[in-house]
């Protein structure tokens, strides 16, 4: 399915009006559920080749990151199309197992591009980002599929972050 089609189908199944509250804690009229957008197999296959647009010259990174647990079947998807390796970056390590934060194969230095499902203040993906570079990876670039447009691009990027998504809000209205 084409940019315009894609776009129609994440609102048509993940876009929902009524009361909400974000992560970050703020009242809210809309709600994406990403769920409804990220488990239909159309509608990843579709994604990922419009993410795979945005992701820099494949000799510029190693490989893909994803906060869990929304981005991962993103990453997951554009990580086979791009023929990168991908990992995945923990709120929190378990109190079993390997007690990590990082799950996946990676070496310091790696440069790496974080795909992250819905942006609003850029919280989640910041704090990524963090125990990313706390684990010596360089990140090249976030790439979001949905910006809300409620401040996270103007918090990434004050970090010193490229960022950019496949769509806004506004394109969804």
């Amino acid at each position: 399915m084409n940019r315009k089609e894609l776009i129609k189908r994440i609102k048509d199944v993940a876009y929902l009006e009524g009361d909400f509250t974000t992560r970050a804690g703020k009242k809210t009229s809309y709600y994406i559920d990403k769920y409804l957008f990220e488990t239909l197999p159309d509608v990843l296959d579709s994604l990922a080749d419009e993410l795979l647009k945005l992701l820099p010259d494949s000799s510029s990174y190693d490989r893909l990151a994803a906060p869990e647990l929304g981005a991962v079947p993103i990453a997951a998807i554009v990580s086979i199309k791009a023929d990168k390796p991908f990992i995945i970056v923990k709120k929190k390590s378990k109190e079993y197992g390997t007690q990590k934060l990082i799950e996946g194969k990676y070496e310091p230095g790696d440069r790496t591009v974080v795909l992250e499902d819905i942006l609003t203040t850029g919280g989640a993906v910041l704090r990524a980002c963090d125990i990313l570079l706390e684990n010596k990876l360089e990140i090249v670039d976030i790439i979001g599929v949905i910006n809300r447009e409620e401040g996270a691009f103007e918090n990434i990027r004050e970090k010193g972050f490229n960022v950019s998504s496949f769509l806004s809000r506004t394109d969804l209205l």
